[in-house]
């Protein structure tokens, strides 16, 4: 059973501060709706917008309060949830996103309680079963972040294994699934990795760290979608999304589709992103 779908062109939008706002219909942009942009908007006037971000990520949330809202278990609104999976992987890949990667369970997800824990270690060993010939047709390769903790069953493990290993020929877009992931376990153990190579303290830099951390040739964050309204970064990829854009549909998870997701890049290709720096002119003058 899952959740239904968005309709085209109504519900709330986002902006860059999450305030909902009306999406409009267009004709001229894929899948027919876009966020309005805020009154605070930084963009650039002296030329096209932004290309598609390369790299976007997804905190999957809200998925318990879509299933309170239908007096269901939380564990129907993690059902529901499979049908955006695959509707935003699809959507990201025609879009031309290189690398995708969702946040799936986090280190403190184990604090949920048992029952739910284990329907979802369930669930994502079905749908990953499921979904392999899908994503081994798309070109997709696939990886998994973290899957550290034993108390995650060694089939499941098993599977993340099987899968990574059939799609790591394809030349698509990067799917990145953090399982058991942790943010700042991930730095911990980046620093404990130079520890004991040896390097000399003067001698670390930002891009010697990087290489020590999972993935090293995974690239920077440029955008992150967190749905539900919530703005927090909940320990996910803190290294990479240290200049992503960020952007907060009201959406709940089992109902976000690919006309929010496609919202949200128009978004992201509006924004201004100088990194620290300032425009050539700034009030006029010359920076």
């Amino acid at each position: 059973m899952t959740g239904p779908a968005a309709p085209v062109g109504t519900g709330p939008g986002v902006t860059d501060h999450g305030v909902p706002r009306a999406r409009v219909a267009t004709e001229d942009r894929p899948g027919g709706t876009q966020c309005d942009d805020g009154p605070g908007e930084q963009r650039r006037d002296d030329g096209p917008a932004r290309a598609v971000p390369s790299h976007v990520a997804c905190v999957m949330d809200g998925n318990g309060r879509w299933a309170q809202r239908r007096s269901l278990p939380r564990t129907a609104g993690h059902q529901a949830a499979e049908t955006t999976v695959i509707d935003i992987i699809e959507a990201a890949r025609t879009a031309g996103v290189e690398w995708l990667s969702l946040y799936a369970f986090s280190t403190e997800n184990w604090n949920r309680p048992g029952t739910e824990v284990d329907y979802l270690m369930r669930l994502v060993r079905r749908v990953v079963r499921k979904h392999a010939p899908l994503l081994l047709a798309r070109g997709i390769r696939c990886r998994f972040l973290g899957v550290a903790d034993p108390r995650i069953p060694r089939g499941l493990a098993r599977d993340f294994d099987d899968l990574t290993t059939l799609t790591a020929d394809n030349r698509g877009m990067t799917l990145t699934v953090a399982f058991d992931h942790g943010g700042r376990r991930d730095i911990v153990e980046a620093a404990r990795s130079l520890i004991r190579s040896g390097t000399p303290a003067d001698e670390v830099t930002e891009r010697l760290f990087a290489d020590h951390l999972p993935f090293p040739d995974t690239p920077d964050v440029d955008l992150v979608i967190r749905t539900s309204g919530e703005q927090r970064i909940s320990n996910f990829m803190l290294w990479q999304v240290a200049y992503a854009e960020w952007v907060f549909p009201e959406v709940l998870w089992p109902d976000f589709r690919a006309p929010d997701f496609l919202a949200c890049l128009h978004t992201y290709r509006r924004r201004d992103r100088r990194f620290g720096g300032v425009p050539p002119w700034t009030n006029g003058d010359p920076a």
